[in-house]
């Protein structure tokens, strides 16, 4: 094959084209998820027409079985879903739930949004960040090891009626101290697990992560505990106490008003 030559108009050989043999070797993630995990790999895709929509829930699934997004279930994520390694990676550093970075038995998360941070957010992350000696996703203890715990500042946890708040696992503790954080972060460290404000008994990142991913050992487990407060269902109870609705729906909704043409 030829091709022009800019500078002189004339012909010019073009190189000889060389092709490449994938390589044969086993994939190297291979070893790293059991079958029980291939099997919950197939379960999970199964629920979608379209199996790349499945990525959302395989990053949580593989988090389970590690304790993070590690580059081997960023590779185990893209062939089971037969997507490129920079298309999962793109997700997963995209969103804060799916960590890089081995994480603790627990995941201790505090708001510090506008609200909460006033209330003494702020004052509950900086007293655990010197208690723990680590900061921002930092772990104190061997990561996955009982009683580890990984900190965090979190945006908005969407509690503001009960701020400050803190998150263990993403279950609630609400109407936090600087002395309660502390009493509940050294009850972690002890093996503890104290119940939650609100939402299911307390168990570990890997286990909640299994359960985001739509796996659940323990559904009744997972869904015990109350998930409302008073504080949240105030406006409904006064509402329902003084007979106050709001206006039904029209079965016909109003046209639009006449807009005037603009000059």
């Amino acid at each position: 094959m030829t091709t022009p030559n800019p500078e002189t108009n004339g012909p010019v050989a073009a190189p000889d084209e060389r092709l490449w043999d994938a390589p044969t070797e086993p994939s190297p993630v291979s070893p790293v998820f059991d079958e029980l995990t291939r099997r919950r790999t197939e379960e999970i895709v199964a629920r979608y027409p379209q199996s790349r929509s499945a990525l959302l829930p395989l990053l949580h699934l593989v988090q389970s079985v590690e304790g993070f997004v590690s580059p081997d279930g960023i590779r185990y994520c893209a062939e089971a879903l037969e997507l490129t390694t920079a298309e999962v990676s793109a997700v997963a550093t995209f969103y804060t739930m799916y960590k890089r970075t081995p994480c603790g038995e627990h995941l201790v998360s505090v708001c510090t949004n506008t609200l909460c941070a006033v209330l003494g957010g702020d004052d509950i992350y900086a007293r655990l960040k010197a208690k723990l000696g680590v900061g921002h996703e930092g772990t104190a203890g061997e990561p996955g090891s009982p009683g580890s715990i990984t900190l965090e500042h979190a945006e908005c946890l969407a509690a503001c009626d009960l701020g400050p708040v803190l998150q263990v696992n993403y279950e609630f503790f609400d109407n936090q101290t600087v002395a309660s954080a502390e009493t509940l972060v050294d009850a972690l460290a002890r093996g503890e697990k104290p119940h939650p404000t609100r939402g299911a008994p307390l168990t570990d990142l890997r286990t909640v992560s299994l359960e985001l991913a739509g796996i659940f050992p323990d559904l009744e487990r997972s869904v015990e505990g109350a998930s409302t407060s008073v504080e949240t269902m105030r406006g409904a109870s006064l509402a329902a106490d003084r007979g106050w609705t709001a206006p039904s729906m029209p079965d016909t909704p109003p046209a639009f008003p006449t807009l005037e043409k603009k000059p």
